[in-house]
């Protein structure tokens, strides 16, 4: 599989940390290694675009989102959605969507 086929969902995290919709860039073989490229502000998932491909060919499942607040996820409002614990709830949500007890990131 490559970025060519992978595809772009949906995942809503957990309501403890805001239960916001996150849209994520899933490419490769359910199974295999989880890699997670995460973009700083201001960029997207897009930024990654290059990299999916080596890296699913090199036998990874990448997991790409637009963190909150950036491209089509959801965007909240109050300052206080945007703290690190928040943002690390996000990421533990999409790993528990693709039942992954380990990723690299």
């Amino acid at each position: 599989m490559s970025a060519d086929s992978s595809r772009v969902r949906r995942i809503h995290t957990s309501d403890d940390f805001g239960g916001i919709d996150l849209d994520v860039i899933d490419a490769g073989t359910p199974g295999n290694p989880v890699i997670v490229l995460c973009h700083g502000w201001p960029e997207s998932k897009h930024s990654w675009r290059h990299q999916i491909d080596p890296l699913v060919n090199a036998g990874y499942r990448v997991l790409v989102p637009d963190q909150r607040g950036y491209g089509s996820s959801s965007t909240p409002r109050d300052v206080a959605a945007y703290r690190s614990d928040r943002l690390a709830g996000d990421l533990i949500a999409l790993l528990d969507d693709v039942d992954a007890e380990q990723a690299t990131f």
